[in-house]
């Protein structure tokens, strides 16, 4: 038995093009499966998402506070000094940043900043540097790059 032999028991699956409401010599005739009366045998047929039954929703009992701005983004920071486990030369980028495990989700963006100290050239590409980093990076012939 294999995945690609799995299938279901004959008999278990209905087709889909299965005629609801066409008489009782159909075996699914009269109401048509769906019992007697009651919301749920009316058109648009049951209740809408969140629905309690007239009771006030939990959506609504629950209290609402502050803001959330839709258009926020997330930047991650960096300080310089966190740049120091890399060798000298190299090109660091948000994704060698996540491979070193500086970074575990990049969300929105990386921004480079000044706090520590840096002894080494690197080519340091990410989405935003803060001015005391970027003078850091360049003062040891390094570039910072803004993708």
């Amino acid at each position: 038995m294999e995945l690609s032999n799995l299938r279901p028991a004959d008999g278990s699956k209905h087709s889909d093009n299965f005629r609801r409401g066409r008489g009782h010599g159909s075996g699914n005739g009269k109401t048509a499966g769906k019992g007697h009366k009651g919301q749920k045998a009316r058109s648009g047929g049951g209740v809408r998402p969140g629905f309690e039954g007239g009771q006030m929703p939990l959506y609504r009992r629950i209290p609402k506070r502050g803001f959330t701005c839709i258009n926020s983004k997330e930047i991650i920071g960096i300080n310089v000094s966190a740049l120091e486990r890399f060798e000298d030369g190299a090109e660091v980028s948000v994704e060698t940043l996540v491979e070193a495990g500086i970074v575990s989700n990049p969300k929105d963006g990386v921004k480079i900043l000044g706090s520590g100290e840096l002894t080494k050239k690197l080519t340091v590409k990410a989405n935003a540097f803060s001015a005391g980093a970027k003078e850091k990076i360049e003062a040891l012939g390094g570039k910072a790059e803004v993708i």
